[in-house]
């Protein structure tokens, strides 16, 4: 139990080798979302996770990665989604200096512009519905990602000196605030991935935010294939009304060979 005012630990940010990094220029992937409510179980969107490597004067290289996610046109009668997330971040270590997200999920609006400065500080612009944009200075660390640059920078992480079982520090900011939580590897598992086969896989699990969708009570668990890609095959979660699972429905440009694949 953290003691009252003790700094929290920090996951420690590497520089990684182009040979060691678990992703590349142009890699591209796609998620079937799907929901499960009593005897109802449907796909009802897509999320598709681009990356590109750029270079400019300001940052030098870096990667910039697009996340889009979307209802299909069926469903977006009973709740429509349209959702952008974005980020710019190091190609060494994978610290970000930009985020962007865009959330239009039913009745729901929320825009957050997030600018990571040297001293680990962010500029956090938030602006929700109908109220006024609001700024916010927050107090980040080096290990305060954002959602997306957080997503491949766990893929470059060394997991094979995590223990089972054993809480391991995550901080990410999102709208004005940051969140330090954690995440546990449970172990090796075999997974069915529908549609694709079956994989070797490393099985996570994260705590959630509570907010619109989640309790704060929830876990996400996350299938990563074991291999040198750490690529996200499936994850779940149960949600205030129901269950959310994503599966991979089709990738481009892996970096490595998705050795993990059983048949």
């Amino acid at each position: 139990m953290p003691v009252k005012g003790q700094v929290k630990p920090c996951a420690p940010v590497n520089n990684i080798p182009e040979n060691n990094r678990a992703f590349g220029d142009g890699e591209r992937v796609v998620y079937v979302i799907n929901y499960t409510w009593g005897v109802i179980k449907t796909d009802v969107g897509e999320a598709v996770v681009s990356l590109k490597r750029q270079n400019n004067d300001l940052y030098g290289d870096y990667f910039h990665s697009i996340i889009t996610g979307y209802s299909y046109k069926f469903y977006e009668m009973f709740f429509k989604v349209k959702d952008i997330f974005e980020s710019k971040f190091n190609t060494t270590n994978g610290r970000p200096f930009y985020f962007h997200r865009d959330i239009s999920e039913g009745r729901y609006r929320m825009k957050n512009w997030h600018t990571f400065n040297p001293d680990y500080s962010i500029n956090a612009r938030v602006k929700r519905m109908e109220q006024p944009t609001k700024d916010t200075l927050l107090k980040g660390r080096e290990c305060t990602f954002d959602l997306v640059s957080l997503f491949y920078f766990s893929r470059n992480m060394d997991f094979s000196r995590i223990l089972p079982g054993v809480e391991q520090p995550i901080s990410f900011t999102i709208d004005d605030e940051i969140f330090d939580l954690y995440y546990r590897y449970i172990g090796p598992e075999v997974k069915r991935v529908p549609g694709m086969g079956q994989y070797r896989t490393l099985k996570f699990a994260a705590r959630v935010v509570v907010g619109e969708v989640f309790s704060g009570k929830e876990e996400l668990v996350i299938w990563v294939s074991d291999d040198k890609n750490r690529i996200p095959l499936m994850f779940e979660t149960p949600i205030i009304v129901g269950k959310v699972t994503g599966r991979i429905s089709s990738y481009d440009n892996l970096k490595h060979p998705l050795s993990s694949k059983i048949k």
